[in-house]
């Protein structure tokens, strides 16, 4: 695996932007993209749209921050620091859906602009916990997802958004045909919650053409905050320049070795770690 490059001693890193919610566990949300983001070398800048009370026992509330101020923290920081790339995770409600679009596109951030987004349409969380109100459904269709530069949901959140239940490798390709359509440059449909598979196998599509993407499965029940840190390992690789493809397949070996290296916490679901980095950098 080819990591991405730790920035010298003085040297500004590239910065990626994550506009999610946060995860007071640690294991998943901003906490999950913000570990990802700095062991690939990366400074992040975050955007708080929601503020979740959860443990690993699942997700017991969550409170919506005002779309205004979500919106002012994107601007703000594209305008003073910059960022090579974004992404979303949890935005909870369809006005602040619309404010993050608003922004993006004012900001020069999305499928059509200088810096790409990775939306990680969040829908629910890995318990069933319910992470967006079900009318905003139609705003990650209409109003987010057509500003993708790739759009990555796990195999609920396709069922959600296509309605297509994903049992093998056809309907993963008519769910793939189904999200393009609804306007990204690229879609992703992921295979890791295809358990009756003994490989995870994600499927990338850019209305031409299909890319496959294989690994061994990893068994762990330890895989909370995986959709998280293969959303933000992609939008790290993007902002160093990387090609989708090349991207998402650092973010398919980089999620794959945070699945290693997860390890128990609490009484529920462990979170993956990218910790694993810190062993192979030098002196480590």
């Amino acid at each position: 695996m080819n990591l991405l490059p730790l920035p010298g001693d003085g040297q500004t890193p590239v910065r990626v932007l994550t506009i999610a919610g946060t995860d007071s566990g640690g294991g998943a949300g901003i906490q999950a993209d913000t570990r990802t983001m700095a062991l690939c070398g990366v400074h992040a800048c975050v955007a708080v749209a929601a503020v979740t009370v959860q443990n690993t026992l699942g997700v017991s509330g969550f409170h919506e921050i005002p779309p205004e101020v979500v919106a002012a923290q994107v601007r703000t920081v594209v305008a003073d620091i910059g960022v090579g790339a974004a992404k979303t995770g949890m935005l909870a409600s369809t006005a602040i859906i619309e404010a993050v679009a608003a922004v993006c596109r004012e900001v020069g951030i999305g499928r059509d602009a200088a810096v790409p987004l990775v939306v990680d349409p969040v829908a629910a969380s890995m318990h069933g916990d319910p992470l967006l109100h079900a009318e905003a459904l139609d705003a990650v269709r209409h109003t987010l997802i057509p500003l993708a530069t790739l759009v990555t949901p796990n195999l609920d959140e396709v069922r959600l958004l296509t309605g297509i239940e994903v049992v093998d490798d056809a309907t993963a390709r008519a769910a793939a045909e189904a999200l393009h359509a609804l306007g990204p440059r690229w879609a992703i449909v992921k295979g890791g919650h295809l358990r009756s598979s003994a490989s995870s196998k994600d499927l990338l599509f850019d209305g031409e053409r299909f890319h496959e993407f294989s690994a061994a499965r990893i068994p762990t029940g330890n895989d909370h905050g995986g959709g998280d840190t293969l959303a933000a390992a992609v939008a790290c690789a993007l902002a160093h320049g990387y090609e989708v493809p090349e991207a998402v397949e650092f973010a398919k070996e980089w999620t794959r070795r945070c699945l290693a290296a997860a390890y128990d916490l609490g009484a529920g679901h462990g979170p993956v770690s990218p910790l694993w980095r810190l062993r192979s950098a030098p002196g480590a």
